[in-house]
């Protein structure tokens, strides 16, 4: 009986024991700090109303410092812990990348069992650099790559389009490592301002680069598709392009030596019926892009004529380099 009784007891104590020894008494971590920087371990433990009989702190199993009547540093911490003997929380300053690492904390009360707490900490170096560049010759209907260079610590990278998060979809994709962004083809709707931001828990960087799309795109001509005989017509062609583009025409396929955004008939005749081929051409880049637009007289129409009140027609678009 008393060999069961003492049984029975010791199995209470283990499991005492290992509940205090196991139970945590430092947050959930991991903690995260800077290089240069400072980090707190701190404890939930509340002063005890007599000072813990020892205090040690273990970093990746060597002991950092212990406290007992004295206090015992290695001396590769002097000068950058501080120790809290009444809660056993300590402050670790002039941190290195290598302090990264579990701490383990064991205290020993005046009364009672020993109390154990353990965490990691992750130390971070600072953001070094960061540079935003675009591959060059960004035409309309063109690709181009958006990369983001950066340096330091990074933990994080994230592309932004206009103040909203640009995720992949329709012409826009992405490196594995996201460090560049593809746009193929590029449209009108992607031009505006892109941003690349990389951070990991201590720090943030950011990067931005305007994207403007060259052209010339949004080819159109406009002027009336028919009209009598002996008027004067106006045809316009516009685009849009960045440097400004230099129109030329040509009628039925033919040079016509006007190199305006304006073609003029003074005097229509049934000579003037045909089609009539605007082309705009970036000076910088030399891409050129072409649109159709078929004119008829009163005279030659064979159903009703179309309105003389400037209909807009937009036609076959042709585009190349020369």
């Amino acid at each position: 009986y008393l060999n069961k009784v003492h049984f029975i007891w010791s199995v209470k104590s283990l499991i005492v024991f290992c509940m205090c020894v196991g139970e945590g008494i430092l947050p959930t971590g991991p903690l995260s700090g800077a290089v240069a920087g400072t980090v707190k371990f701190t404890t939930t433990l509340r002063p005890p109303e007599k000072p813990f009989l020892s205090v040690s702190w273990r970093f990746n199993g060597v002991n950092i410092i212990s406290s007992t009547s004295i206090n015992i540093t290695d001396p590769g911490y002097a000068g950058r812990i501080s120790l809290d003997r009444a809660t056993g929380s300590l402050e670790l300053r002039n941190l290195a990348l290598e302090d990264s690492v579990e701490y383990t904390i064991t205290i020993t009360p005046d009364a009672g069992l020993p109390k154990q707490g353990r965490t990691n900490l992750t130390v971070y170096g600072g953001l070094v650099f960061i540079h935003l560049y675009r591959a060059p010759n960004l035409v309309y209907e063109s690709s181009t790559n958006l990369t983001c260079e950066a340096s330091g610590s990074i933990s994080s990278r994230e592309w932004i389009k206009d103040g909203q998060p640009l995720n992949p979809s329709g012409g826009v994709s992405f490196s594995l490592d996201n460090k560049t962004a593809s746009i193929q083809p590029v449209h009108i709707s992607d031009r505006g301002t892109y941003q690349c931001r990389v951070s990991n828990p201590v720090s943030t960087m950011t990067a931005t680069h305007n994207l403007t799309v060259i052209g010339p795109y949004n080819l159109l001509i406009s002027g009336p598709s028919a009209a009598a005989q002996g008027h004067s017509i106006m045809l316009q062609c516009t685009a849009d392009s960045v440097s400004p583009a230099h129109f030329s025409w040509m009628f039925n396929g033919n040079e016509t030596h006007v190199y305006n955004s304006l073609y003029i008939i003074e005097r229509l005749g049934a000579e003037n019926t045909g089609n009539y081929t605007c082309t705009a051409k970036n000076a910088v880049t030399m891409m050129e892009s072409s649109t159709l637009f078929s004119f008829l007289t009163k005279a030659s129409c064979i159903a009703p004529c179309g309105s003389s009140s400037g209909l807009v027609i937009y036609a076959l678009t042709l585009k190349g380099l020369i």
